[in-house]
């Protein structure tokens, strides 16, 4: 858009300064061009009138053409303004407690207004709360049946700023901005996907003529977003190809050995699809950017220790940061096993290890004789330099900052190292898109064999002594049982409160069973030491709060026990579930939950009972959350969408990604005059300092 959308606010017709330092505080309008992209949420039918006698309880808004007969002010103290009209039906109130001289001044007796709101009965009489008003002779003019509705506030309402107001404001806005609209796509794509133009577009989205004009509007701002956010992403994609360089890492001599002497178990195919898609980058010579995606238990940190091997027997060095120090220790206990099978040195650096082991691991990363070093955010400390970093894993990526993920590249002066970022939260398809759309992605869909799929029921609180029941049942068995608590973001106090009261009941219900206890509160070594007892065997059942959510590795934990598991949002109830299943034996998870539910936690219950399907899953939770409150969304641009919806909008975004793709293969710089638009908007919309294309 030209500069005339910079203009500010205020200068329009109709706003002046004050109305002006509400829009800007309340919905974060400053200019006209914010204001022409609030675009409407919905649309109202106003081609139906009412009659008084004709109302009944169950409507929503409605429309009344009715004659002021008097108005008056009525009670003391916090007065409210009362206008007596009617229509040939029969007579009612239209009530207001703000704005009062305002009103009062526009409603004379005897002017005829269109009148719209909810009604309400109290006693015989109808009555509506400050309804949207017009006078009938100015609204004839100009008058759509097809009425935008824009979200606002209490506060902007009572400057008469409703979205009737809005809707005012903007008639004036769409009159004078539309000759300084420019068109941001080429003609031949407007007619490839059937776009209308972007002038059309914007003026029929805030004043649609027809719902099917109103849809072809919708898509096409749709598509204008998902096309220049994708257009972003794989721009940075082919930046990142052409201009950063990764070492050649292409000698297999030490996966060879470990393959053919040592690995614990078959591979199963997936693992080895995606182990040749990541050698694939490391001996291209460009850098390796790609997310692993794989559903709890499918082998990531294997396929990750053979990237590790990869990079060492061609001479770099390996890291990888884990979010929590209890993530941290447990992918060293497994990378050990197999790294003291070849002979590699490897050390585990976190917040908890003490002064004088850090300057050995410091040293034997800078001497090159330490190989891998696994830590959490204690890797990005600057005293931590390595002689030839080559490959960088992040797992769980979306618990680190970018920033944070930024320092760990310059630990390699000569070359950017590889980066392999692991994720064992599903992302669905559109969403992998739109937050992964400058990484490769490889994706884990495969179990290894032998596992049996967990069975996942739902119980009540009354179904508690049945549920402890079986409990008993699986540890005399020998098996080991988890029972989470839910975090209460308010409060700790009570976080605490819970998880104790309810290891109180857990030790009455056992008395012979030794248990863990594990919860945020605690100081890193003691949960540490409870987790190594449950992990050992020497307690059989652990109380906790989410702190196990991620990657804790218990094979002999057969059942997870999930207390008010509708306060728990379907990626982390899939995650705990994730806990058990890790071995042979059958393994089960109960959801507790109170018998009053709302529509969406049982939605996501009877989701969790149905699938063990991590994608599915995922789907079902942007459905019902949107993207907004996914992990890793305020990095993205999705939550820059103003318009376009990844949970409903995933065809658009598809055919947006293919034509993103088409331009940039047909014109990589944009430089053909057909695509002059394209580039214009680029320029417009270059904001970030941040280089995403050196970051995942």
């Amino acid at each position: 858009m030209s500069r005339f959308f910079d203009t500010k606010i205020e200068f329009l017709k109709g706003v002046g300064p004050q109305k002006a330092a509400l829009l800007n505080q309340e919905l974060g309008i400053f200019t006209y061009g914010d204001l022409v992209q609030h675009y409407p949420f919905r649309y109202e039918d106003r081609s139906k009138f009412f009659k008084i006698r004709d109302l009944h309880q169950d409507l929503e808004n409605v429309q009344i053409i009715a004659k002021v007969m008097r108005v008056e002010l009525v009670g003391t103290g916090k007065r409210r303004l009362v206008a007596h009209v009617a229509d040939e039906t029969g007579e009612m109130e239209m009530t207001w407690f703000k704005g009062i001289q305002w009103v009062q001044k526009k409603l004379p007796p005897g002017a005829v207004y269109i009148f719209f709101g909810k009604p309400a009965q109290f006693g015989r009489k109808w009555s509506i709360a400050h309804p949207e008003m017009e006078p009938l002779s100015q609204s004839a003019e100009k008058r759509n049946s097809f009425q935008p509705v824009y979200s606002t506030t209490e506060k902007l309402r009572a400057r008469f700023l409703d979205s009737r107001g809005i809707s005012k404001i903007m008639e004036q806005l769409i009159q004078v901005c539309l000759p300084h609209i420019q068109e941001t796509l080429p003609q031949d794509l407007l007619q490839q996907y059937q776009l209308i133009g972007k002038q059309d577009a914007v003026r029929e989205i805030h004043f649609p003529t027809d719902p099917a004009r109103l849809q072809r509007a919708r898509k096409r701002l749709k598509f204008e977003e998902f096309f220049f956010l994708q257009l972003r992403l794989l721009k940075m994609k082919v930046t990142r190809t052409e201009k950063y360089r990764g070492q050649l890492l292409e000698n297999t001599e030490l996966l060879k050995d470990f393959y053919e002497n040592h690995i614990p178990f078959e591979l199963t195919g997936a693992q080895k699809r995606v182990i040749r898609e990541a050698y694939q980058d490391m001996k291209s010579g460009k850098q390796m950017n790609r997310l692993i995606q794989g559903d709890v238990g499918s082998g990531k940190t294997m396929v990750a220790f053979i990237c590790m091997l990869i990079a060492i027997s061609s001479g770099a060095q390996a890291c990888l940061m884990a979010p929590t120090e209890i993530l941290a220790n447990q992918h060293f206990e497994g990378l050990k096993e197999y790294a003291d099978m070849m002979g590699i040195s490897i050390a585990l650096l976190t917040g908890s290890v003490k002064k004088s082991a850090r300057k050995g691991i410091h040293e034997g990363l800078e001497s090159g004789e330490l190989k891998i070093l696994i830590g959490t955010h204690a890797l990005l400390e600057d005293v931590v330099q390595f002689q030839n970093l080559g490959l960088a894993i992040v797992d769980e990526q979306h618990r680190f900052g970018v920033a944070q993920r930024a320092k760990l590249w310059a630990k390699n002066e000569n070359f950017y190292p590889h980066v392999l970022v692991m994720t064992a939260t599903p992302i669905p398809r559109t969403l992998a898109m739109t937050l992964y759309g400058d990484l490769d992605v490889s994706v884990i869909d495969e179990l290894p064999a032998g596992r049996k799929p967990i069975q996942t029921v739902h119980r009540y609180d009354k179904d508690r002594l049945k549920v402890f029941g079986f409990i008993n049942q699986e540890v005399q068995k020998g098996r080991q049982v988890y029972i989470v608590y839910p975090l209460i973001e308010e409060s700790e106090k009570l976080n605490l409160k819970n998880l104790m009261d309810g290891y109180e009941s857990i030790a009455r219900a056992f008395p012979n069973y030794p248990l863990s206890i594990v919860h945020g509160a605690m100081k890193a070594d003691a949960k540490d030491y409870e987790m190594q007892r449950f992990v050992k065997g020497e307690t059989k059942i652990m109380v906790a709060t989410t702190v196990i959510e991620v990657g804790v590795n218990v094979p002999n934990a057969s059942v997870m026990v999930i207390e008010n598991a509708e306060r728990f949002g379907l990626s982390q109830l899939h995650q705990l579930r994730g806990r058990v299943g890790r071995g042979a034996e059958q393994s089960y998870c109960i959801l507790m939950s109170k018998y009053e539910l709302s529509k969406d936690s049982r939605v996501r219950l009877e989701t969790m009972v149905r699938t063990n399907d991590g994608f599915e899953i995922a789907d079902v939770d942007l459905k019902l959350r949107g993207p907004g409150d996914l992990m890793g969304t305020q990095q993205s641009g999705i939550t820059d969408l103003l318009i376009a919806d990844l949970s409903k909008d995933a065809p658009i975004l598809t055919l947006a990604r293919d034509a993103a793709q088409q331009v940039l293969a047909n014109d990589p710089n944009l430089s053909q005059p057909e695509n002059a638009p394209i580039l214009r908007q680029v320029r417009q919309h270059k904001k970030s300092a941040v280089n995403w294309s050196r970051i995942s």
